[in-house]
């Protein structure tokens, strides 16, 4: 029996939602420059996820697709150009020094290009995309010195601060494969560092720019809503719990169920001590002021790094995972789905980035560039060209991101397998879909109807811009045609034994 509450999308934390910025109605149709492109390339590619064909064989077969696309060499600056036209990347290395010695240009208040000027930036910004895959090709068949060559007329001419959304794609990775070309020449891969503060800080910003932090955050919490219903004592596992935005809606309508709130304990994973203590401490204190009882366990570990975490036979437990791809949250995937067959959760609630982690360098750099693309054009809909809280989650987020997947050995890098789909690995362990139900559908659609209609065209088919689709049991929410983050719920076959 599902409970009648629903959770209120107006907020969604410590404090109420930002107003979204409503800039003027432009065109960022960055996926018209890269559709057919990608497209082409992830069609041309070996169908086998797990194919060992060699990074030869997929570099001529993109090499040959990209002949037949190879537009004029992309002219280059003039010394007449604007000034902050122009912008040279700087890498973490001093080891080449046409990479050094970044400047960021001055913020400008140009306005965004309208449909005129965007159709006219058309085959400027299918150049840079096209030079950044013959560079892509470069990379994965070890040709280094024609790779660094490429990024250096990239770097000389993407700029992040730009008003095409495709020289900004096209500027991030052009630096994110810098870092990869050195790495592979001095042999090592990069670790899985980050700067949590600052990471933090972008992904709130990120929260009021964007749906899709909400629609992670309501499209769950009405999952573990209903898995609680009647329930008198219950453990939430957060695999990454962050600053832990999410907590107090549920807390709220926790405390106002009919038969009282439950007492809740919540074991909360993260790699910053002090910020787990500092999420615990206004957890609690959000609690006491709802009346729940509340008991907090930080761990400053990774969750598949540890052996098991204490439940009791009385309590109702819940995990929740929001994916992504800024450092390792959760350590070996093996190690924790082990856990999770552990814990025995009545509801796994997992929301996924749309897109894979696996396989060769290639595959990873055609998939990654589609999905950022997309996410590029989305977060440029609905800001102004020289917002300074656009450029934070690009620079800390998307970039961060972009550099993980496309570094040496990829998200798996650390040396541990990392599985493609989590939603068909737990399948294949023996856990069951529990279908989203047309609670959280709802919670999805008020969330995207929250941002404004600035997309620019009457005549398409996705409103705002965003789609959201119900199929399969499992919420997806995408940019256009391009699902970016689905959400999905499970439960442990012995979940219900004592």
């Amino acid at each position: 029996m599902q409970p009648q509450h629903e959770l209120n999308p107006a907020g969604d934390g410590f404090s109420g939602v930002s107003s979204v910025k409503n800039p003027a109605e432009r065109s960022t149709e960055l996926s018209r420059w890269v559709e057919h492109v990608t497209k082409q390339l992830i069609e041309d590619l070996p169908e086998n996820e797990n194919h060992l064909t060699g990074a030869y064989d997929e570099g001529a077969a993109v090499a040959a697709l990209l002949s037949e696309l190879r537009p004029r060499k992309i002219p280059r600056n003039s010394p007449n150009d604007t000034p902050g036209s122009h912008h040279h990347w700087s890498t973490t290395t001093n080891n080449l020094d046409e990479f050094q010695n970044a400047k960021r240009p001055p913020a400008t208040t140009t306005k965004p290009p309208d449909a005129a000027a965007a159709a006219n930036d058309e085959p400027a910004g299918l150049n840079l995309i096209t030079l950044l895959l013959e560079c892509a090709v470069a990379v994965s068949v070890d040709n280094l010195g024609e790779a660094r060559r490429m990024l250096l007329e990239l770097t000389e001419i993407a700029s992040p601060y730009s008003a095409s959304c495709a020289e900004r794609v096209v500027a991030y990775f052009a630096k994110a494969m810098s870092s990869r070309v050195i790495n592979s020449w001095i042999g090592v891969s990069a670790p899985l560092v980050h700067n949590t503060t600052a990471i933090y800080s972008a992904f709130q910003i990120y929260n009021n720019l964007s749906p899709f932090v909400k629609f992670s955050h309501f499209t769950s919490n009405q999952a573990i809503l209903e898995a609680f219903h009647r329930q008198t004592r219950v453990h939430i596992i957060d695999i990454d719990i962050m600053q832990g935005l999410q907590w107090p809606a549920l807390f709220h309508i926790l405390s106002t169920r009919p038969e009282g709130p439950p007492h809740v304990r919540m074991t909360a994973f993260g790699p910053d001590p002090d910020l787990l203590s500092e999420t615990g401490r206004q957890l609690s204190v959000f609690a006491k002021r709802v009346g729940i009882r509340f008991d907090f366990r930080p761990i400053n570990k990774k969750c598949g790094e540890i052996e098991d975490i204490p439940t009791y036979s009385n309590e109702t437990v819940a995990v929740h995972w929001m994916q992504h791809s800024l450092y390792d949250a959760a350590g070996p995937d093996r190690r924790l789905m082990g856990l999770l067959h552990r814990v025995r959760p009545r509801v796994v609630t997992l929301v996924e980035q749309e897109i894979a982690h696996g396989g060769s360098f290639l595959d990873r750099f055609v998939v990654s560039l589609h999905y950022y693309s997309t996410m590029f054009d989305s977060i440029g809909s609905f800001s102004p060209v020289d917002d300074p809280g656009r450029y934070r989650v690009e620079q800390c987020l998307m970039h961060r991101e972009i550099n993980n997947v496309l570094a040496v050995g990829g998200p798996a890098r650390s040396g541990e397998d990392k599985y493609r789909h989590w939603r068909s690995e737990l399948s294949r362990n023996g856990f069951s879909q529990i279908p989203m139900s047309s609670n959280s559908m709802a919670q999805a659609q008020l969330i995207v109807n929250m941002f404004p209609n600035n997309y620019g065209n009457n005549n398409n088919n996705y409103g705002n811009g965003y789609s959201l689709v119900q199929g399969d049991g499992i919420l997806r929410l995408g940019w256009k045609d391009t699902s970016l983050y689905t959400a999905s719920a499970w439960t442990s076959p012995n979940s219900f034994k004592s």
